[in-house]
């Protein structure tokens, strides 16, 4: 188990001793070689960003990209062609086709920081990727099929947010399957 841990470490850099860091190295020694779906969690600041290198660079998918997306950063008006891609004409200003991070992480894995600043109308879309790994393009109505594996964060407490119904429920729990607490 010290030889995965080292190897997780030396992989994106990652130092500290205390025992949180040495779990959440065991941790993700153990998910990083599996498909499922990963919630990173800890305060702003923290390496939530390192955590997922460390999961991709430790998968089977280390050698195919790792697409990363701050859905803080992304206007709502604008997210789902951002994430999904969008068809030629579909709104003013596309004027040609666009592939989206998901298409970009064919293969590889996607790391969605600041998950829970998702509109909800795209959250719904999100769980359908998880689910069954299928998407629509903006504009567009032929279903889009990717493998891709998702790595989720944020700092918001997403249990708290469900309660206020700022966050999908059925989405929450996909995210955290395995959660990772960065400390």
């Amino acid at each position: 188990m010290i030889n995965s841990i080292d190897k997780v470490r030396r992989s994106v850099g990652i130092i500290g001793e205390s025992p949180p860091m040495i779990e959440m190295l065991s941790l993700i020694g153990q998910v990083a070689n599996t498909d499922i779906t990963v919630l990173v969690t800890g305060p702003s600041g923290c390496g939530k960003e390192m955590a997922a290198k460390a999961i991709h660079k430790n998968s089977r998918r280390k050698f195919e990209s790792l697409v990363v997306v701050n859905c803080a950063a992304i206007p709502s008006g604008i997210i789902e062609s951002e994430l999904f891609g969008h068809k030629k004409g579909s709104f003013t200003g596309a004027i040609d086709d666009k592939k989206g991070y998901f298409e970009q992480a064919d293969k590889g894995s996607i790391f969605l920081d600041e998950i829970g600043e998702l509109p909800k109308e795209t959250q719904a879309k999100l769980l359908r990727v998880i689910e069954s790994g299928e998407f629509m393009r903006v504009g567009e109505s032929k279903t889009n099929k990717v493998d891709v594996r998702i790595i989720a964060a944020t700092n918001r407490d997403l249990k708290k947010e469900v309660e206020e119904n700022n966050f999908r429920e059925d989405l929450y729990l996909r995210l955290k399957t395995i959660n990772i607490k960065v400390p």
